[in-house]
């Protein structure tokens, strides 16, 4: 197995245990930690695995990290507006 998908695998772990924890601030703080780390591993996972495994990837970290993308696409509507 490639070292990128073990990171991967431990990153999902991560976020799951982060998640557990209680939060006063909706653990926004922690998901800024996790993009912050998610976004070098999915390049390094489309790198060494190629860009399957990497969208793979993309959609599972979007499916942890779902209210930060909802709230990018809510974002970026009303800068299309204008």
């Amino acid at each position: 197995m490639n070292t990128s998908l073990i990171l991967a695998c431990l990153w999902v772990v991560l976020a799951n245990l982060l998640a557990m924890i209680p939060s006063k601030d909706n653990h926004w703080s922690r998901a800024y930690v996790l993009i912050a780390i998610g976004i070098p591993l999915l390049g390094y996972v489309t790198y060494e695995n190629g860009p399957w495994w990497g969208l793979a990837m993309l959609v599972a970290g979007m499916s942890i990290l779902r209210w930060p993308v909802i709230y990018l696409v809510r974002w970026l509507r009303g800068v299309r507006r204008g």
